[in-house]
Parts: structure tokens; sequence; C-alpha cells
């Protein structure tokens, strides 16, 4: 492992190498940041939005929490989405767990990991309404891949169902949730399909606009 004073010599290194093959970069970059996209993702370092995206620093906000987790309570999510939406003027909202989740895998394990169980309790009612679905599969690894996708479905209602997002769709603003999920073994995204994109498809009783 690296000492700190590596690292920072990485740093230095990095910097140096980055000026002389692109001297336009850092400059361009401390402008002022214009991204397209927002990333709401799991704080696995094997996780990193840019690369994944092919996309260059400044050209994705990203929110990192473990599972992917919306919580309607959480001010740093909360806030980053604020931000996202109302100064950034974000249109794309990309929700994305991970396969092999260790957030997801503790949430289905009967057995106590301290604080972090209170985090994943959102976790814990996906997988009661979809028991039958998860257990009936055959290895521990299915059904924690399985959960995984379920899982971000469910952030994605859960982003759509913010006052935050409700409010910008009735405003008139563009702005489309998707759902995905990452394959460590082989660096693939798997978009699962789920699109929110305004008020129309949010069901009655979650509308708050």
């Amino acid at each position: 492992m690296p000492t700190i004073e590596e690292l920072l010599e990485n740093n230095r290194k990095w910097s140096e190498q980055i000026n002389r093959e692109r001297p336009d970069y850092f400059p361009t970059l401390s402008k002022q940041q214009n991204p397209d996209y927002l990333w709401i993702g799991c704080s696995d370092s094997r996780v990193p939005a840019n690369e994944i995206l092919g996309l260059l620093p400044g050209e994705v906000f990203v929110h990192r929490n473990v599972a992917n987790l919306v919580h309607s309570s959480d001010l740093n999510c909360l806030s980053v989405l604020e931000y996202a939406i109302h100064s950034l003027q974000i249109e794309n909202i990309i929700v994305c767990g991970h396969y092999g989740c260790g957030g997801v895998r503790a949430a289905l394990a009967n057995s106590s990991h301290g604080l972090i169980d209170n985090w994943l309790t959102k976790i814990r009612h996906t997988y009661a309404r979809h028991s039958a679905e998860i257990d009936a599969l055959a290895t521990e690894d299915e059904k924690v891949d399985r959960m995984c996708e379920l899982n971000v479905m469910d952030q994605v209602r859960s982003v759509s169902q913010t006052t935050i997002v409700q409010e910008a769709w009735a405003r008139g603003q563009k702005l489309n949730i998707y759902g995905w999920c990452y394959g460590l073994k082989n660096g693939l995204v798997n978009d699962l399909g789920v699109r929110i994109s305004g008020l129309e498809e949010i069901p009655p009783a979650y509308r708050v606009v």
C-alpha cells in the first residue's frame, strides 16, 4: 500500500503529465463545471463514474453512498439533487448500482453490522416485497445480484418521488431518471430498462405537487 507521501508524489507526476499532454486541461476545467449527468452510485472504490462512462472530470456530477440509496431524509443526497437540477440544469439522472454489492449482501445477511444496518433498512424493505422471487434463486450470488437490480429500480422511484424532482417537472423542466447496474467482472453497464421522465408516470399516491 502506498504511503501518504507517495500518493502526493503520484499526484504531482499526474499533474505534470496532464500539463505536458494537454496544456489547456486544467485552465478549462477550473473555469466552471457544466455536467450533463448526475450519477447516484455506490461508494465502492471499484465503481468510478467518470471512467465507466468514458467521460472527463467536469462532465458528470457525482453523489455516492453505501449501496446507492436515496433516503427522503438524507440532506446530503437531497442537496446534491437540488443543486444538480436547479443550478446545473442537469437533464439526466443515473442511479447506478453494481453486481456483488457489499451493502446489499450485508442487508440480506441475518447478522449485525453495526450502524450501517439502519442505513440498509430500505434494501430489507425491497427484499420483503420480493422475497419469493429472491429465495427461489439457486445461489447466494444470484440472490445478491438480483437484489442489486431491484434496489436500483426502487431508488429510481425514490428519486422520482422527491419534491425536488416533481417540482422541476411541474415547472416544465426536462428531467429523465435511469436505472443501471454495473458489472465488476466485465466492466459493462446493464440498462435495467427503468426510466421515469414526468409526473404522469408517478402513481397518484406519491405525487406531492
